[in-house]
C-alpha cells in the first residue's frame, strides 16, 4: 500500500522548491532532503507531511526494479508518519548502491536519515 494522497509530493514545482530550499543529509544508498514548512500566519494548523521519491534512470534502467525499491520505501515511509513532526516536505533521493539492499537496510538507512534531519521523533 503507497502513502496517502494527502502525504504524496507530485508536483515538479514542489521538487524543484524542496531541492532549492531544503536541507540535505547523506548516507550510502539514499540521500534526504528536508524542508520545514514556516507555520502560516495566526494559523494553528499542522501542514501535512510530503514525502516524494526521486529514482533516476541511472540507478537502474529497468522500471521493474525502480519500482519495487519505492514501492518498499513509501512502506517505510508510512510506518514513520506518526513519528514525523507536521508541516515537513521531504524528498527521499535513491543512489545506485541502494540496488542491493533489502527491506530491513533501507529501514536501517531512512530512520538514520530521519534522526541527523531531526525530523523524527521517539523510539
Amino acid at each position: 500500500m503507497g502513502l496517502p494522497k494527502a502525504n504524496r509530493l507530485k508536483q515538479r514545482q514542489d521538487f524543484d522548491r524542496v531541492y532549492q530550499s531544503g536541507k540535505r543529509r547523506r548516507a550510502t544508498g539514499l540521500h534526504l532532503v528536508v524542508l520545514r514548512q514556516p507555520l502560516t500566519g495566526d494559523s494553528v494548523e499542522v501542514l501535512p507531511i510530503q514525502v516524494g521519491i526521486s529514482i533516476s534512470k541511472k540507478v537502474s534502467k529497468r522500471a521493474v526494479v525502480r519500482n519495487r525499491i519505492k514501492r518498499q520505501l513509501k512502506a517505510i515511509v508510512r510506518q514513520f508518519l506518526p513519528r514525523l513532526e507536521g508541516g515537513l516536505r521531504m524528498v527521499i533521493l535513491v543512489r545506485s548502491e541502494a540496488l542491493t539492499y533489502n527491506y530491513g537496510q533501507f529501514l536501517q538507512e531512512l530512520e538514520q536519515l530521519l534522526k541527523k534531519a531531526e525530523v523524527l521523533h521517539g523510539d
